[in-house]
């Protein structure tokens, strides 16, 4: 009996033992599937899809525009000029519909938008190069201007909904997924980021290689397909995210002014201060005086009654107004205001790979293949930038991961202001001289006699303006070295390295820097009005970007590109102060809060 004991104990760890190896293999497929079907990958996916989407169609609407116009930029100028204009008027305004609004009919709303229009654009744009003949014929030519009057307006209400979405699932989704575990919430930033540095690089060129071998018609069928099927795709993943999230459900109720309030109380109401926070809290909770009150409310029931007799049209006016006020106010009132207008300021900069720098490295000498190149190790070092911050992060906070990421940012861009006075650089001020001189024939010969290729910059301010500056790197760049011819080699090319070294390098830097102010503005903005100022946030970002055009038109030659090196780092020098000023408070109050809880008295024992 006990040799058959033994037997049987022998037999059933022979028998765990070899059951092991597939239970294991099980519980590993087991989790596996449970990720792939989990609201994390499925947001991924979403975001990858949506930004592959958004970088071809970025990418071709430009080639479109261009060869619609008979390879003129005055299309791409006008669309341009719009794109930056309605985001910069309705930022606001769609930050308060995804506030007002459920989170799931806000994504699917935004989505379908997006994709719908660039369907129809597509199908304008397929029609317009069939048939450009017959069509320019008709109406006396008025009938084409109004095809590019629809596909502006399609490709700019596809932007806005774009926009929107971005908002809806980046800004605030993933805030909800991950909760309180601001490790999470780094990570799905970085790893939404590290997507967008990629896909930059493999999108347009997908859908460039289709246009080349194939034909613009061809281009845009293949654009529309694949927003058909990414629409459907994308649709399911988010309404699988929304059942999987109960959360997402449920929005957040709560005063913003009390938010703020509790906040400043969290941060600055410090034991044997001045209780300012508390002062403002007992105002607020005390009772009133009944006289008070009533005489409150008779100016806003006067203005009330006052717009009630309005016709409608200037009602809804009135109200577009009011909530574009209200936006930016409380984008003004937050407590990370300063780190959200510093990244606004890092936007007025030509150091980056946009249309201007590769322009006029292009006019240097620089090839297209080994401007392809640069712009390959330029998303490597963005996706250093990611891993940077996450590591930072981890071990340091976000306060000081910021301050880093300035330092190495603007560190890295000094080696720019040495590109402008090192051998090979074209810069010279006496160049403004020659262009005020109007009625000097020897000033215009000698400026003909000595400018190396005078690069029409004024024509890049024409090319799409978004929020995130990668998304038109590769539509610029294809614009330029198509209709942009190289001049001479240079004399040294010391210059255009140290240039090209530091854009490249500052990159580490700048998407640290970047993620590092789009988690502060995730965790500190309050739940109800995290659309609102993000919208805001998009039309700074805009704004500022508009601002760099700006400079390049008063200053488009060569020449002066060294001047514009100087402002930009100006202008990046002064954001990051900001973002300092920031966090100088923020760490000073969060070391006073941490002393004070770790001084607190303890209950005497009995």
């Amino acid at each position: 009996m006990v040799e058959d004991s033994e037997d049987l104990k022998d037999s059933g760890s022979q028998r765990i033992w070899t059951e092991t190896p597939i239970k294991r293999e099980n519980r590993f497929i087991d989790a596996v599937l449970s990720y792939l079907m989990g609201p994390r990958f499925l947001v991924y996916a979403s975001c990858a899809l949506s930004i592959w989407g958004d970088r071809m169609w970025h990418f071709a609407m430009s080639v479109f525009l261009i060869e619609l116009y008979g390879h003129n930029l005055l299309l791409t100028a006008v669309f341009g000029l719009v794109v930056a204009g309605s985001v910069l008027v309705f930022g606001a305004l769609i930050g308060d519909w995804i506030d007002r609004k459920p989170r799931n009919k806000v994504a699917h709303a935004s989505l379908f938008i997006q994709n719908s229009s660039v369907t129809a654009c597509c199908v304008v744009l397929m029609l317009v190069f069939s048939y450009k003949t017959e069509i320019e014929q008709m109406w006396h030519g008025w009938f084409t201007v109004f095809c590019y009057a629809v596909v502006i307006i399609l490709a700019d209400l596809a932007n806005l909904a774009s926009t929107a979405l971005t908002i809806t699932i980046q800004k605030d989704w993933i805030v909800v997924i991950t909760g309180d575990n601001r490790g999470q919430l780094a990570g799905m930033n970085a790893a939404i980021r590290r997507m967008d540095q990629v896909i930059n690089i493999f999108a347009p060129l997908s859908v460039g290689q289709v246009m080349t071998w194939a034909s613009n018609v061809i281009g845009c069928g293949f654009i529309l397909g694949w927003n058909l099927i990414s629409l459907l795709v994308e649709f399911i993943f988010l309404s699988r995210v929304y059942q999987l999230v109960p959360p997402l459900a449920v929005k957040s109720q709560q005063n913003a002014g009390e938010y703020v309030i509790e906040r400043q109380v969290e941060l600055t109401n410090v034991p044997g201060d001045l209780p300012i926070c508390s002062a403002v809290v007992e105002f607020i909770n005390k009772p009133g005086i009944p006289e008070a009150p009533t005489e409150q409310k008779s100016s806003p029931e006067m203005q009330r009654k006052s717009v009630t007799k309005l016709p409608l049209c200037f009602r809804k006016m009135h109200r577009m107004l009011c909530t574009c006020r209200d936006g930016w106010k409380a984008y003004y009132r937050q407590s990370v205001f300063l780190a959200g207008l510093g990244l606004a300021f890092l936007y007025t900069t030509v150091l980056g790979f946009d249309c201007i720098t590769t322009g006029y490295a292009y006019t240097q000498g620089i090839s297209g293949s080994l401007l392809s190149i640069l712009m390959a190790l330029s998303a490597f070092s963005g996706l250093m930038g990611t891993i940077l911050f996450t590591k930072l992060r981890k071990h340091y906070g976000l306060a000081v991961t910021g301050v880093v990421s300035s330092l190495l940012h603007v560190s890295c861009l000094m080696l720019c202001v040495f590109s402008v006075f090192a051998p090979g650089s074209p810069f010279d001020l006496g160049i403004f001289s020659l262009l005020t001189s109007k009625n000097s024939s020897l000033n215009h010969e000698t400026l003909q006699k000595n400018q190396l290729h005078i690069y029409p910059f004024q024509r890049n301010i024409n090319q799409p303006i978004l929020p995130d500056r990668s998304s038109i790197h590769w539509t610029n760049n294809t614009v330029l070295l198509d209709s942009v011819h190289g001049s001479d080699h240079p004399e040294s090319y010391i210059s255009i390295i140290l240039l090209f070294s530091g854009v490249i390098l500052a990159r580490i830097g700048l998407w640290s820097f970047d993620l590092t102010v789009t988690q502060l503005l995730q965790e500190n903005i309050p739940e109800s009005e995290r659309g609102i100022v993000n919208g805001v946030q998009s039309s700074m970002n805009y704004l500022m970007d508009l601002v760099h055009f700006i400079m390049v038109i008063l200053a488009p030659q060569p020449q002066q590109f060294g001047l514009l090196v100087i402002i930009s780092l100006l202008f990046v020098i002064t954001g990051h102060v900001m973002y300092f000023i920031y966090a100088k408070k923020y760490k000073i109050k969060e070391t006073v809060i941490q002393t004070n809880s770790e001084r607190k008295p303890q209950n005497p024992s009995v």
